[in-house]
């Protein structure tokens, strides 16, 4: 299956590495507005069941994912986000010499980006990502992510540490 992604600008990056936090919400447009409060900013990024957060202070980036299936407010999964390939390289490296199986994914399309990543578990099974943004990126309504083997959606899916795909998340 090949998919095929509209890349419509180079994404800002992020200068320093910061920790992402990845919330499953009921209600998309309520919880912009608590979080536009609570930290005192607009979303980075708004599209249909999805919004996050460039929080300067503290380092964050908020991933909002609408999910009715879902608790509101809780947690979809974790991530730092760095500025570069190289960053994400040198992370699968530092964590696979330490023992820890990881999932590597190159140019993979999720949350309206184009993305690498490396997953490893927490010990809870606490889903993992460090990644970067490599550039913006529409995806069809309803599908934030195409998944390959599974075909499943953004969020709903990542490859486990041997490659196959699983129920969690991505973004």
């Amino acid at each position: 299956m090949h998919t095929t992604f509209t890349i419509i600008n180079l994404s800002e990056g992020v200068d320093v590495s910061r920790v992402q936090l990845a919330l499953n919400v009921s209600n998309l447009e309520e919880a912009i507005s608590f979080y536009s409060k609570l930290f005192a900013i607009e979303p980075a990024k708004v599209r249909p069941g999805y919004a996050n957060f460039a929080v300067a202070e503290p380092p964050l980036k908020l991933v909002l994912i609408e999910d009715d299936t879902q608790p509101g407010g809780s947690l979809n999964h974790l991530g730092v986000e760095v500025a570069s390939t190289e960053e994400v390289t040198a992370a699968q490296v530092r964590l696979a010499a330490a023992g820890m199986a990881t999932a590597v994914e190159d140019q993979v399309g999720c949350c309206y980006a184009v993305q690498d990543k490396v997953w490893v578990d927490g010990p809870d099974g606490e889903p993992w990502e460090v990644y970067t943004v490599l550039a913006d990126t529409e995806m069809a309504h309803g599908e934030l992510r195409t998944a390959d083997p599974s075909g499943a959606s953004c969020c709903a899916s990542r490859p486990d540490l041997a490659g196959q795909a699983t129920a969690s998340a991505c973004c």
